[in-house]
């Protein structure tokens, strides 16, 4: 194999950690529609939602892969960046591009055996994050509109492009959600101090940044009320107000760990490191996949 794509030395588990697996959380996205959905006993449409999650997995991977290549020698002044298997030296810039291109032409061959709406998604989350990285990262708010589209791309994956069809409120529940998750982000990377040499994050203010986490805050709780007493989910899925407590106490127990912890820099893992956020997840699914369905 060509030393450009495996340098001398270099620990076999690198690769996988160039892909980032933990972040792959951030793909239950896709999952969504076929949760809100409600049709746990159709097999068919549970196989394609496990593969469009797949096929996202590897798609987030070959972004971040490509997303290293393009910032290694940023990632060195990074206090937890400078881990990575690039800066370490345990793969070359070559590598991890040739790695991306890879990944990344697995997820365009397998959207393939799902829909051609699964496969117009994943370009065009692809092409998305080529833009981002190069470019839209660098454009104050913007930034964060990138990120939600990218989780919007998600969601209309795990629904229209198997079959689901998309309520509007999903829609602009995920939307909010995202910009939420995306602005506090941005909050605890200027808190900590981590990336002062990113010219969007030194645009942005702590205040700023707290009025917007208090606008989506209250759209995302809005919006997700409006869809639990919507018609067509009352109907539908008749217990799913019940879950609006948790997904406050979820939000704002998130809010505390950013704004009086330093959480937030990374969402994934804060979500599992912390038991309540933990526990009140659990709960929800629970809520979802056992309490009644259906009301008359």
């Amino acid at each position: 194999m060509s030393s450009c794509f495996l340098p001398k030395n270099t620990p076999g588990l690198s690769f996988l950690q160039l892909a980032r697996p933990d972040q792959w959380i951030k793909n239950g996205f896709v999952f969504a529609g076929f949760l809100f959905y409600g049709c746990w006993h159709d097999t068919d449409l549970l196989l394609k939602s496990l593969w469009a999650t797949a096929i996202f997995c590897l798609a987030s991977s070959a972004v971040y892969a490509f997303n290293d290549a393009v910032d290694v020698e940023r990632d060195r002044q990074h206090p937890s960046k400078k881990n990575r298997p690039l800066v370490l030296g345990h793969i070359s810039k070559c590598g991890a591009f040739v790695f991306s291109f890879f990944l990344a032409l697995l997820t365009i061959l397998g959207s393939l055996f799902v829909s051609s709406f699964l496969l117009g998604f994943v370009v065009g989350y692809l092409l998305l994050n080529l833009a981002y990285t190069l470019s839209l990262k660098k454009i104050v708010i913007l930034d964060v509109f990138c990120i939600a589209l990218g989780f919007l791309l998600r969601m209309l994956s795990g629904t229209l492009a198997i079959g689901i069809p998309p309520s509007h409120w999903i829609i602009l529940c995920t939307l909010m959600i995202s910009l939420f998750l995306g602005f506090a982000k941005r909050s605890a990377e200027l808190t900590l101090n981590t990336d002062t040499s990113r010219f969007v994050l030194s645009a942005y203010s702590p205040t700023l940044l707290h009025l917007f986490l208090g606008i989506s805050t209250a759209c995302t709780v809005m919006t997700y009320a409006l869809y639990t007493i919507s018609e067509n989910r009352v109907h539908a899925y008749g217990v799913l107000i019940y879950t609006l407590p948790l997904v406050l106490f979820g939000l704002f127990r998130y809010l505390y760990l950013v704004l009086s912890k330093g959480k937030g820099e990374n969402p994934s893992m804060d979500i599992l490191k912390d038991p309540q956020i933990l526990v009140t997840l659990l709960l929800y699914l629970f809520m979802l996949l056992f309490l009644p369905h259906h009301v008359e």
